[in-house]
């Protein structure tokens, strides 16, 4: 009883003397160190387990009465799925029933949005505007917090070049300079602290190469060589690090015959080479399937494995709260490596103001005053209209400046509010979502509009046809959406076919036969494959699933309202046998000749060329490139242009400059992106451009490690990755070591 008595009185000062102190990283320490000192390995062990809570519309409701108990006892670190402030508060008052009061950690995939749902990650990656994507993460970090949420588990930071792959619409897409740069305003948009002293944690996930599947399968195989691993899955997940990321999630994949979850090579690289000093979580299960993989001989070695790799969280596996104890009492881990990883989430609950006020998060008014405001809608709506890309444009249909009397909507995609927000969305409102037909009608209320489904997402049912081809007919205006349900891509949903569903584009060509004036919406999480549609339509916009305020961008941008400045972010296959398709790969000893009878890198049945590559994206206005020029300056190469808007109407274009180098100790893609910017003119008017490169973005993992930026090298200025406007050549000396 006396010993009770003592911790209890020395808490009180640990925990609220945080205001008092200077928060800094050596108070934080000795405050850690404090709390340490009085905890039971019971309850260390319990600060590392995360399970989930589950919920119904009045209320959190635990699966079953020992997950409270957990709480009660200190067994419990972190939850996720868990939502909202009164629901946080109840079992954080539970949490502090413990012998310490530790607080715990609320955690939530927090992909695209809390309850104000942005254009999915990938649509974000077509805006190639960082700035932009740092709203959004800003938007869903505010939204998270006053909802109680602690830890965002975002960024999804990896690179993809296999659109079969279900979660490549959580990614930045398939170029790790713009994953890069991506990470970069998503984590800064998360972490940066609020006024009143909020702030969430972001978590760069999937560490790592899970996006390397064999076949696009999801959790399938990673088979991947040093120098792939290097350049093009690690980059983003280093910039994250850089930027004091304060957590990493494991991935489920194996890299070359290990588990990611317990890989010695890349734990080493994070927390040695990086030194990343935060929290590393497992993926959901990930721990105890290493069984499965057949790297484990049980849970018991599985835990071991994964915690003395670098594993700090244990995420719905109990494989810490089962065997961890057990592991450290028979020496197989050390009670100081336990130390330090109970450690770590301490001093995250301290940095978030968890030890000053475990309620801190928990304001049901605030939440209920902030929650889908019209700041974060008008922001949303931003996002979205600038992540639409021009894929077509015939005879410049677009944009519609005066909308005319009757229009024909076909497709019931077109009018699905769940279909707007796409997968990944588990908090948000489905009555919210504005679908093309709403903002259609509330827009141009003196408008005849007709909506006719015409096919269906679930059956080959062509009943609908007639009514939609003899109204599209009649119409001065069609327009057709198109594309995949909010279920077609996703976690567990690869797919062999990603051709758009025949009906939808058999619909479509029967369309455009009777009508010139037919815009096409394709909406999805993935690049697909819609050949006819590409050749036929009179206009293609790519939609992707954009969100709470998706039918008022689609509108803004089929008016002109907002001129599209969005480009692809990951390449578009013409074929599903070309898959991967990709812009930055090798040129191989025999490049592909487009010519019969010839040994070249070709396919002899399609076109080894993408639809649409790499950087492709079309304007309602047209630009003019002039004056390029490249300059070595100390540390940097600079490259310079002038831009002007030759066309009609304002809008941005997206400057891109590429690399080459021509030859070295390894061999390099024939083209890698090294700089970007969205300019934005009004027509007739001119802007000098500058992009700077510094020589550290032009180092390479090569056979030996990293190289220097010397060598010989060509610059391009593209409009995209195959349509280059300029070239140059340029030799670089007197950088090595840079």
């Amino acid at each position: 009883m006396k010993t009770k008595k003592a911790i209890c009185a020395i808490l009180p000062f640990l925990f609220l003397s945080a205001s008092i102190l200077a928060q800094d990283d050596t108070q934080w320490n000795t405050k850690a160190d404090s709390i340490l000192s009085l905890m039971t390995l019971d309850e260390k062990v319990g600060q590392l387990n995360m399970l989930t809570g589950n919920w119904e519309a009045t209320g959190p409701v635990l699966t079953d009465i020992n997950k409270a108990e957990s709480l009660k006892q200190g067994r419990i670190g972190s939850m996720l799925n868990v939502k909202g402030s009164k629901n946080t508060r109840e079992l954080q008052s539970l949490a502090l029933q413990s012998r310490l009061g530790i607080p715990v950690l609320f955690g939530q995939d927090v992909i695209h949005g809390y309850k104000t749902i942005f254009p999915i990650p990938l649509a974000q990656a077509a805006s190639f505007d960082p700035e932009v994507i740092g709203r959004a993460a800003r938007v869903s970090a505010r939204e998270s917090a006053v909802s109680g949420i602690h830890w965002v588990f975002s960024p999804m930071l990896d690179v993809s070049r296999d659109p079969r792959w279900g979660r490549v619409m959580e990614g930045p897409g398939e170029d790790p300079f713009l994953a890069s740069a991506i990470a970069k305003a998503m984590i800064e948009g998360y972490q940066t602290p609020f006024d009143d002293g909020l702030s969430v944690m972001a978590c760069a996930k999937h560490f790592a190469a899970y996006s390397g599947a064999i076949g696009g399968r999801d959790y399938n195989t990673v088979d991947v060589s040093l120098q792939t691993l290097h350049n093009l899955y690690l980059p983003p997940f280093k910039v994250a690090a850089e930027c004091g990321i304060a957590s990493f999630m494991s991935a489920f994949n194996e890299i070359n015959g290990i588990p990611a979850t317990a890989h010695p090579y890349i734990y080493n690289l994070l927390y040695k080479d990086w030194n990343f000093d935060g929290i590393v979580v497992s993926d959901w299960g990930a721990i105890r399937e290493m069984v499965v993989h057949g790297y484990s001989k049980d849970r018991k070695q599985a835990t071991e494995q994964a915690f003395n790799t670098g594993i700090t969280i244990d995420m719905e596996s109990n494989c810490y709260s089962n065997y961890l104890k057990e592991l450290v009492e028979e020496g197989r881990v050390t009670e100081a490596t336990l130390d330090r990883a109970v450690k770590q989430v301490l001093i995250w609950k301290m940095k978030l103001g968890l030890f000053d006020d475990p309620y801190k998060y928990c304001d049901e008014k605030r939440e209920g005053e902030e929650i889908l405001s019209a700041a974060s809608r008008e922001t949303a709506r931003d996002v979205a209209r600038k992540s639409i890309i021009l894929l077509e444009n015939k005879n410049a249909i677009l944009p519609i400046v005066n909308m005319p009397r009757d229009i024909a909507v076909i497709g019931s995609l077109a009018n699905s509010k769940r279909d707007m927000d796409g997968n990944w969305v588990s908090l948000s409102n489905e009555s919210i979502a504005v679908t093309l037909l709403e903002a259609l009608k509330q827009r141009y209320p003196a408008s005849n509009i007709t909506f006719i489904a015409g096919y269906s997402t679930s059956a080959d049912d062509r009943s609908g046809f007639g009514e939609a081809i003899e109204a599209a007919r009649k119409a001065d205006l069609t327009l057709i959406a198109l594309g995949e349900t909010w279920n077609m891509s996703g976690e567990a949903r690869s797919k062999g076919d990603i051709n758009i569903p025949s009906i939808q584009q058999e619909l479509a060509t029967e369309i455009y036969e009777v009508t010139p004036h037919a815009v096409t919406l394709i909406m999805g999480g993935r690049p697909t494959i819609f050949n006819e549609l590409s050749e036929k339509s009179p206009a293609i916009l790519y939609c992707w699933w954009l969100g709470t305020e998706a039918g008022n961008a689609i509108l803004d941008v089929v008016t002109g309202e907002y001129n599209p400045s969005a480009r692809v972010p990951m390449s578009f296959p013409k074929h599903l046998g070309q898959i991967p398709v990709y812009y930055n790969h090798k040129n191989t000893g025999r490049p592909p000749v487009e010519s019969d009878r010839n040994y070249s890198g070709r396919y002899i049945d399609m076109d080894h060329k993408p639809r649409y590559p790499f950087g492709f994206g079309l304007s309602y206005s047209e630009f003019e490139y002039t004056n390029f020029q490249t300059e070595v300056k100390p540390g940097r190469l600079v490259v310079s242009l002038n831009l002007t808007n030759t066309g009609l109407y304002d809008g941005a274009e997206l400057v891109q400059v590429y690399v080459r180098k021509l030859w070295g100790p390894s061999t390099r893609p024939v083209k890698e992106l090294k700089g970007f910017r969205q300019v934005f003119l009004k027509k007739g008017t001119s802007q000098s451009v500058q992009i700077e490169i510094p020589f550290s973005d032009l180092s390479y993992y090569e056979a030996d490690g990293w190289s220097d930026a010397e060598g010989d090298y060509k610059v391009f200025i593209g409009r995209n990755a195959t349509d280059i406007i300029f070239e140059a050549p340029l030799t670089l000396s007197g950088c090595k070591g840079l």
